[in-house]
């Protein structure tokens, strides 16, 4: 199970970390055996990576994201996180892309089927935003929150350790603020940064972030670096414009399950999968089993798979879901609404991601919108 958050009451006075000692950071993570992975640049973008020195962070990088568009951008100054989330999310980490759940040996008894142990180190997640830490918090509520539990993600959940990174702006994908998941990260992390201009103001979640804080060099925070840090999340706030009104919003959706504007966007959607692909709560996965050219070895993988493949709702005797309106619908009402009747939460973080990575440009806050504005 994931660790416990601390009350808020019960955490250390926030501190800070100059600089010149983020490495100390994560060199602290490195020697308690986590694998850091963190933002870099990569093919004009900022990924998630592992990490092994701070010079390797994005720093003085910036993104512009509008639907259907993302641009990297040299920031005025040297800041270490001003950019917004990218292609990547934590998710790859926890519930991996690909991941073999099971193995089969041919014996002379027989086949013999035996579980597959998850040989990854425990990661450190440095940077993660308040989307992203709502984002996990939904996957927990999907994999471990439930009858059965996915044993890959609870034990990657479980010894996860998490470097927030409060938001000091947002991007015009942003909707967060309507979600009520940012852009001020209040629980899910074992340590917490805002960047400021000359440190980082250094806020303790849990024990284990306690102890590993222990190590760093820290000094006390004065007034006005929590003023300063203050007014860092607040640029985030106001910078937010894009909203989604999410009143009644399941009766909405699954209400107008025969409106036009289901077909209006299905001439736009390319059923390319990039929206579910980016997501950091989207599940889906299909289980295909693979033999060696022996015939004496089988294994079963699971792997990353979107409703938006046609195939995806083939059920005995055809495919269910043949046409992209029935496909968007589909992810759409799911992510908003019957995803509410599973888990008792939204699928959606408001991160902005599916905006961003669209070819076309779609926006699920506009399709909402519509479909409010005209009750089928």
């Amino acid at each position: 199970m994931p660790p416990a958050d601390s009350a808020a009451s019960s955490r250390l006075p926030p501190q800070l970390l100059a600089k010149e000692d983020l490495q100390a950071l994560l060199d602290a993570l490195r020697r308690a055996g986590y694998r850091v992975v963190g933002p870099r640049l990569s093919q004009g973008a900022i990924v998630i990576d592992e990490l092994t020195d701070i010079a390797e962070l994005p720093r003085g990088w910036t993104d512009e994201q509008v639907a259907g568009q993302y641009r990297l951008q040299r920031r005025p100054d040297e800041a270490y996180f001003g950019y917004n989330v990218g292609p990547h999310s934590w998710k790859q980490f926890l519930f991996p892309p690909q991941a073999t759940v099971a193995a089969a040996e041919r014996t002379a008894e027989g086949w013999e089927l035996r579980t597959v142990d998850d040989q990854q180190p425990p990661y450190a997640f440095l940077g993660a935003r308040a989307c992203d830490l709502a984002a996990i918090a939904v996957q927990d509520r999907t994999f471990i929150h439930a009858q059965y539990a996915d044993p890959i993600y609870r034990r990657r959940r479980a010894e996860a350790f998490i470097v927030a990174v409060d938001c000091g702006q947002a991007a015009s994908t942003c909707f967060c603020a309507s979600m009520n998941t940012g852009p001020a990260c209040r629980q899910g992390f074992d340590l917490l940064l805002t960047e400021l201009a000359g440190a980082f103001l250094f806020e303790v979640g849990t024990p284990r972030g306690a102890a590993l804080a222990a190590g760093l060099p820290l000094r006390p925070a004065d007034e006005a670096a929590l003023a300063e840090a203050a007014a860092v999340r607040q640029q985030a706030v106001a910078q937010v414009s894009k909203q989604l009104d999410t009143t009644d919003i399941r009766q909405v959706l699954l209400g107008s399950l025969e409106h036009p504007r289901w077909s209006q966007v299905a001439e736009r959607c390319l059923s390319c999968t990039n929206c579910t692909m980016v997501c950091p709560t989207c599940f889906c996965s299909s289980v295909r089993e693979v033999g060696d050219l022996s015939g004496e070895h089988v294994e079963r993988q699971r792997e990353w798979d979107s409703c938006f493949n046609v195939d995806f709702s083939y059920l005995s005797g055809g495919i269910v879901r043949n046409q992209i309106r029935a496909r968007y619908r589909q992810w759409l009402t799911h992510k908003l609404a019957s995803w509410i009747d599973q888990f008792d939460v939204s699928g959606c973080v408001g991160c902005g991601r599916c905006i961003t990575w669209c070819p076309v440009g779609i926006d699920l806050t506009e399709e909402v919108a519509a479909i409010r504005e005209e009750p089928a």
